[in-house]
């Protein structure tokens, strides 16, 4: 599979180029400036570039010149408007593989990237052809028979779906921007470790997710992965879900009962929103991981266990020491490693991203073949500050898809976007008062509408319910 790297500023053009090429056959990164691409042509293989000539902080001549002075020898195709075509031919003299201009067709591009790739094997001499199959791709070179359904024209957010259809799509995305390249440097650092992490961040960032590439690229990825909602579970059963119970330990416990920690021994356990536990089940929970010992409720054994642990909060466990209401000990047992969640609007180059992975994903689910996002959808999409992070735009998405009527969804589906979003508020404070009023404020802001509220306080429903009966405040 040949590695190609795209250096374009358009983010939502560069996307759908990147769709189509790995729809394609081939490996596709991208880069936003040339500066990005330095760095990744600096750390990873890359067998061809297609390149914009004009880049937010130098352009396509820039990046030849560098190739030169190191002396690389990647083939590089630039991408280019009309209006910019004897640049590009000053390009090819400075070494250039070729230029093709906006709107790009897609049987010129492949052909080039062909003749691009043929070339720079042959001068390498790390392909050997055969009559048969004289290219550079083998028997797996990337088709440019048929009819192409589409051109890459300016406001067009993805490639329409071509004959050959879709590879298994991921269950998520992890996004390209800066944030998310240091996120994930540090799961793949942490994961082949047995240390307890703890993910930190709002609600709806992905951190089951997390969890769950924790325990992939772990060496416990062959065992089970267990998780919990520490905040759905009611305080009386809490014991009961972590370790089990035998028949008739307490009332309605009608059978035995395999606990959680039982279920994922030799693998993971994932406790969500784990400062939700009771103060009497954090002692428990403690015990558990210091002994690696649990007893189910009712029990005279003891079974010993080995889970690795990985937690999650949105929440500030620290203040929750500090208030008494989360063990200090147990606070340092899960924190071996902290990972903090960026929040959706702090990563603005993966929005549309996940816009269109979402899109994806509900294209399949209700039997749809929309293109995209259009121009004044996608400026809405990166403009919006995005309080609920990622669940809310896939929720979004999903509800967008359904209302579609054409091949994109337009602002007109995007009703929550087109409302004037206020402040974000954020939480928690330092005293209690000040959060207090904080709350009423946003309550105020909406209406007394309490999910907008949460989420424009940065924190689950269920936590704004437990601090509205903290602090008493009624409707």
């Amino acid at each position: 599979m040949k590695s190609i790297l795209i250096v374009e500023d358009d983010i939502t053009y560069g996307m759908m180029l990147k769709t189509w090429l790995g729809k394609k056959g081939f490996q596709v990164s991208s880069a936003s400036s040339i500066a990005r691409a330095q760095k990744h042509i600096e750390t990873e293989s890359v067998d061809l570039i297609l390149s914009d000539l004009r880049l937010p902080d130098r352009d396509g001549i820039d990046l030849l010149k560098w190739l030169g002075e190191r002396g690389l020898t990647i083939p590089l195709i630039i991408m280019t408007g009309y209006a910019d075509i004897q640049s590009a031919v000053q390009a090819m003299k400075l070494g250039a593989r070729d230029y093709v201009a906006k709107p790009v067709n897609p049987d010129e591009l492949l052909k080039k990237m062909d003749e691009a790739l043929n070339a720079s094997s042959v001068t390498s001499k790390q392909t050997m052809h055969s009559p048969q199959t004289d290219d550079a791709f083998g028997p797996n070179r990337p088709s440019v028979s048929g009819k192409q359904t589409m051109r890459f024209e300016g406001g067009e957010n993805r490639a329409q779906k071509d004959a050959e259809g879709t590879s298994p799509a991921s269950d998520f995305l992890e996004g390209e921007s800066d944030a998310a390249r240091q996120l994930y440097n540090y799961v793949k650092l942490v994961s082949p470790t047995n240390m307890s992490v703890l993910i930190n961040g709002a609600s709806g960032t992905g951190k089951e997710y997390v969890a769950h590439r924790i325990h992939q690229l772990s060496k416990r990825a062959q065992k089970p992965f267990v998780a919990i909602d520490c905040g759905s579970i009611p305080k009386e059963l809490a014991a009961s879900e972590f370790f089990g119970h035998v028949k008739g330990a307490f009332t309605g416990a009608l059978t035995d009962k395999t606990g959680a920690f039982v279920e994922a021994n030799g693998g993971t356990i994932f406790l969500d929103e784990i400062g939700n536990l009771s103060y009497e089940v954090q002692i428990q929970l403690l015990r558990a991981l210091q002994e690696r010992l649990i007893r189910p409720v009712g029990s005279t054994k003891e079974i010993k266990v080995d889970v690795r642990l990985v937690s999650a909060t949105n929440e500030n466990l620290e203040q929750a020491i500090e208030k008494g209401t989360f063990r200090e000990d147990l606070y340092h047992r899960i924190n071996e490693f902290t990972l903090r969640m960026p929040a959706l609007k702090d990563r603005c180059e993966d929005i549309l991203l996940f816009a269109n992975f979402f899109l994806d994903q509900a294209n399949r689910e209700m039997d749809k073949q929309l293109i995209g996002f259009d121009e004044k959808a996608s400026r809405a999409l990166q403009e919006y500050h995005w309080p609920g992070n990622l669940r809310q735009m896939k929720n979004m998405v999903r509800r967008a898809t359904l209302l579609a009527q054409g091949k994109f969804i337009t602002i007109d589906e995007l009703s929550d976007l087109k409302e004037p979003a206020p402040a974000h508020i954020g939480m928690p404070l330092r005293n209690e008062e000040a959060e207090k009023q904080q709350i009423i404020e946003a309550l105020r802001q909406t209406n007394y509408n309490k999910s907008r509220a949460a989420q424009l306080l940065g924190i689950d429903r269920k936590t704004l319910y437990n601090k509205l009966k903290l602090y008493n405040i009624f409707d």
